[in-house]
């Protein structure tokens, strides 16, 4: 599929990823034109020097993986790395509220890391965790996403039970109905996968096999 690399948020978040991966991970991505690098907050800043000059993005996580850190941290670790130079932050989602129906503070704690975000001009995504919740209740995380400024709605964090499905990504892209895009992320490990997220709509992919998957390879294992 031609073109993909543009879809693809070049992912590395396991805690034990060093230096050399990292700067391995960038180089990567500036020599495949991939939308984004997403790695965790700690290496936003060595990726935002690594990247300069060039079109991709530092894309990092908060509140990852389980979502259960109150706003405030949230905002915290949002400001932090927006002002070390990412450029898109990946927020989990607080899923015990969202479990517990309490879909307004679900939307609140997404809310406050929007504004935050959009007045740095960057753009905030919402990591639902899919495989532990209802299909309802996917639908009730999109509601509470669009109502509080996000710019995308996203499957999975890649660490927990299971990743991006089909039918997940269809469930979104219907519920959004163009007012957000949708990530989809978790277990996306060859040019097939990677060209049928698209297909059903998901406008960026978040994997850790974006070489496999642009090189027509399949990968093993992974985010």
């Amino acid at each position: 599929m031609d073109g993909i690399a543009k879809f693809i948020d070049h992912t590395l978040l396991k805690q034990t990823a060093t230096e050399p991966q990292i700067e391995k991970l960038c180089d990567e991505a500036m020599e495949h034109g991939f939308a984004a690098v997403c790695v965790n907050p700690y290496w936003v800043d060595f990726c935002a020097r690594r990247l300069a000059g060039s079109n991709v993005k530092v894309c990092t996580v908060v509140g990852f993986p389980l979502g259960a850190t109150p706003t405030d941290v949230k905002a915290f670790e949002t400001e932090l790395c927006l002002k070390n130079g990412a450029k898109e932050i990946d927020m989990v989602m607080n899923i015990g509220a969202a479990k517990d129906g309490d879909w307004s503070f679900v939307q609140s704690d997404i809310a406050g890391l929007a504004k935050i975000a959009h007045a740095k001009k960057a753009i905030l995504k919402v990591i639902f965790e899919n495989c532990l919740l209802e299909k309802q209740e996917i639908v009730k995380a999109c509601g509470a996403s669009l109502k509080a400024g996000a710019d995308f709605v996203k499957t999975s964090t890649g660490f927990s039970t299971g990743g991006a499905t089909i039918e997940d990504v269809k469930l979104m892209v219907e519920t959004v109905a163009g007012r957000c895009k949708v990530k989809a992320a978790g277990g996306i490990r060859n040019a097939k996968d990677a060209a049928d997220m698209i297909k059903t709509g998901a406008e960026r992919l978040g994997t850790s096999a974006g070489v496999a998957i642009v090189t027509g390879q399949e990968a093993k294992g992974g985010y």
